[in-house]
């Protein structure tokens, strides 16, 4: 398990992190989802073992993650750049991390190398940028650890390389049960990947909650009511269903589009003394959840994506 207690980072006279309280459980696929300058990467060097913490607990299993090496051998950081292993080939590359991880395994290296073709001799300065970061996730999950943090992992990459680092990663989560963590802006990468994510903004969590369950509960409703005796629509408001938990509220001519929370049943019940002639509810993409749930919070949403 990871635990975050009240964790502060600062750099001079920047706050990183303002007393982030975080749990991932074991064997989770976990997505830290924010904005650039968010607090995404200092979470995962604090993990690491790079970063000291400046207030509060950063625990791995119990144990401060801080310069303690018995838990640095069962952590992998991906970096999000790639520039310092220019200078090595994979062959050596993997004999330098051979050094510190007593569990690498030259089997599971040699088959995800023979499966992407890589080659053993030629340095990773001349591969192209997927060809980089398939060498260092196929290095990250040969040395077997039990967590693994990737920083923007597939920025930059096409869509077959997204697939193929995407595949090895979760062979890995099923096979080993590993502990992932990925840190992105975009919400597309997170909801295929993670089961799990937590929404970090000016270095505090927002929320962190399971997909599935976010997905199941909140809900975009269209509907359309009777007209009156004069023949008119009936205006309503936010006002009128204090039973809600409205998220957005906007009417378009006779369609009123609601975003709520709460179960499907429960929504439906509240409209029907109104006896709407047509009522839809229409589960939200996460994309969508997600932003409705900073707008509401008084956050603005323009800097989170799903390109």
């Amino acid at each position: 398990m990871i635990e975050l207690k009240n964790t502060v980072k600062k750099f001079d006279d920047y706050t990183a992190l303002d007393g982030i309280d975080l749990t991932i459980e074991k064997g989770a696929s976990f997505g830290l989802l924010g904005s650039n300058g968010a607090g995404k990467s200092t979470i995962l060097r604090l993990l690491s073992g790079i970063y000291r913490a400046d207030g509060g607990q950063v625990l791995i299993d119990g144990k401060e993650a801080y310069d303690d090496v018995s838990i640095k051998q069962r952590v992998f950081f991906i970096n999000d750049e790639t520039i310092q292993f220019t200078g090595y080939t994979l062959k050596k590359l993997k004999d330098y991390y051979k050094l510190f991880y007593p569990n690498f395994s030259e089997e599971v290296f040699e088959n995800l190398r023979s499966k992407v073709k890589l080659p053993l001799d030629k340095k990773l300065s001349t591969f192209s940028k997927g060809m980089k970061r398939q060498a260092i996730v196929i290095i990250g999950l040969a040395c077997q650890p039990d967590y693994l943090l990737l920083d923007e992992a597939f920025d930059g990459l096409d869509p077959t390389m997204r697939i193929i680092v995407k595949k090895m990663l979760v062979d890995a989560m099923i096979d080993r049960q590993m502990t992932t963590i990925i840190s992105s802006h975009n919400l597309k990468e997170i909801n295929e990947v993670c089961d799990t994510a937590a929404l970090i903004h000016d270095g505090k969590v927002i929320f962190a909650r399971d997909i599935d369950s976010v997905k199941g509960s909140i809900h975009k409703i269209q509907v359309v009511f009777p007209k009156d005796d004069s023949g008119n629509t009936p205006e309503y408001t936010q006002a009128d269903f204090p039973d809600l938990e409205v998220l957005h509220f906007e009417r378009n001519q006779s369609i009123y589009y609601i975003i709520a929370k709460g179960d499907e049943d429960v929504i439906k019940a509240v409209f029907a003394p109104k006896r709407p002639m047509l009522l839809e509810v229409i589960p939200l993409t996460l994309e969508e959840i997600f932003i409705y749930e900073l707008e509401v919070l008084g956050y603005d949403s323009s800097d989170i994506n799903n390109d």
